[in-house]
């Protein structure tokens, strides 16, 4: 799919999507509460039905009216034959189900693109091989049979928190307790911080028991609630970087005492307006794009802690620098930093490409309000906001989209 982009100054009210983060965890919670539950605020995005078929395949029911969804959780210790969970293109999907597929000594398949797992997933495989756990990796797939043990677990803490949440959902459920302890430097404290919430709303308890061990007792049980998905502040920062670039836009629907560490955006897009600043986002990766998609319009920037975007749906850093250079802005991309040279802005000189990553699609969107552009592959909101293009044109940007 093709968008086309006019310049266009946008001015309104817009209404945050759910946060796809917390919809996630939300999902998964009761998919492991012994009831049904009831969650508002769903999307209706291909991470998010990645999640629910992954949910289906563990035995869990569900039905979805709307953006509401009512499900009927399972009991991993009585998992179906042979399930087959398909991940499709969802990185939270694959690193969360991974440890709830080792509770009942089953063969479990997950699934999904070969480029989701060419992403890393050593540290289960780690754990998976100190415990005696098959762990098979072939391509598009990964086949495990075993189960998992408590432990006191010490794991690197600047990987991804993806894979500590993953172990936070099923330890409590295990017989003894455990622990995890981050080697520091710890990176997405936020997120961990996000999931030790969600799983409170369950009746789930963890709890720090110093500034990098988490304290996970035994013998818990997930109880089913009726509940709704806060705003997302990770794709809010899309509709609100549009007033960086001159707009006047609201947008509704977000938390202001959210645990979203993404809400950090509030600070750098001023600081950015001001002056060359230097922006660390190794607790804000998924942020990266609109940052610098506002630094190149704007004066410039430093951001470091940029490592981790080579490990997204692409390389965002690299992708970035090379549409941005279409713009006449540079970049010079180093191991984990970026610097954003705005040497001559001008309208794109070739069509732009997404590059199969939704929020490189919506920061070129974004950008491409102050000029005119063309993006191709812009079907990839899809995966996390498949109404992007809608919303952005409430608050009149003028959008078209076309299959190519």
């Amino acid at each position: 799919m093709r968008a086309v982009i006019k310049k266009s100054v946008a001015k309104g009210r817009i209404s945050a999507p759910p946060s796809k983060s917390m919809a996630h965890r939300m999902l998964i919670g009761a998919g492991l509460s012994k009831g049904e539950s009831v969650i508002k605020g769903i999307s209706h995005s291909e991470d998010m039905k990645a999640t629910l078929d992954c949910l289906t395949a563990l035995g869990a029911k569900w039905e979805m009216t709307g953006d509401t969804v009512k499900v009927q959780g399972t009991d991993l210790k009585n998992l179906p034959e042979a399930p087959h969970l398909k991940c499709r293109e969802s990185g939270s999907t694959l690193r969360f189900f991974i440890p709830l597929c080792l509770m009942a000594d089953k063969e479990v398949t997950l699934s999904g693109s070969e480029y989701l797992f060419s992403r890393p997933l050593g540290i289960y495989e780690e754990i998976c091989r100190k415990q005696g756990i098959l762990y098979k990796l072939s391509g598009s797939s990964l086949t495990l049979k075993g189960e998992l043990k408590s432990d006191n677990f010490r794991i690197k803490g600047n990987i991804s928190s993806q894979f500590i949440t993953g172990l936070l959902f099923v330890l409590p459920l295990l017989t003894s307790d455990s622990t995890i302890t981050l080697i520091p430097p710890v990176e997405s404290l936020s997120y961990i911080n996000l999931t030790i919430e969600a799983l409170k709303i369950f009746g789930v308890v963890i709890k720090w028991q110093d500034d990098k061990t988490l304290y996970i007792r035994g013998n818990q049980t997930y109880t089913p609630v009726n509940t709704c998905v806060e705003g997302d502040y990770s794709n809010a920062a899309f509709f609100e970087a549009l007033n960086a670039l001159g707009g006047e836009v609201e947008v509704e629907n977000l938390r202001s005492d959210s645990l979203q560490g993404d809400k950090v955006y509030k600070k750098h897009f001023p600081a950015l307006l001001k002056g060359t600043p230097t922006i660390n986002i190794s607790d804000c990766p998924d942020l990266g794009p609109v940052l610098f998609a506002v630094a190149g319009a704007k004066q410039g920037a430093v951001f470091t802690g940029t490592k981790r975007l080579r490990l997204k749906e692409c390389d965002r850093a690299s992708a970035m620098a090379e549409e941005l250079a279409k713009f006449g802005i540079a970049a010079t991309v180093k191991e984990d930093s970026v610097v954003i040279y705005p040497h001559d802005f001008h309208s794109p000189t070739e069509v732009l490409q997404g590059h199969n990553d939704h929020r490189i699609v919506m920061a070129l969107t974004v950008l491409a309000t102050l000029t005119g552009a063309e993006i191709e592959g812009a079907q990839a909101v899809r995966k996390s906001m498949p109404d992007f293009f809608d919303k952005i044109k409430t608050v009149g940007a003028e959008v078209t989209c076309y299959d190519a």
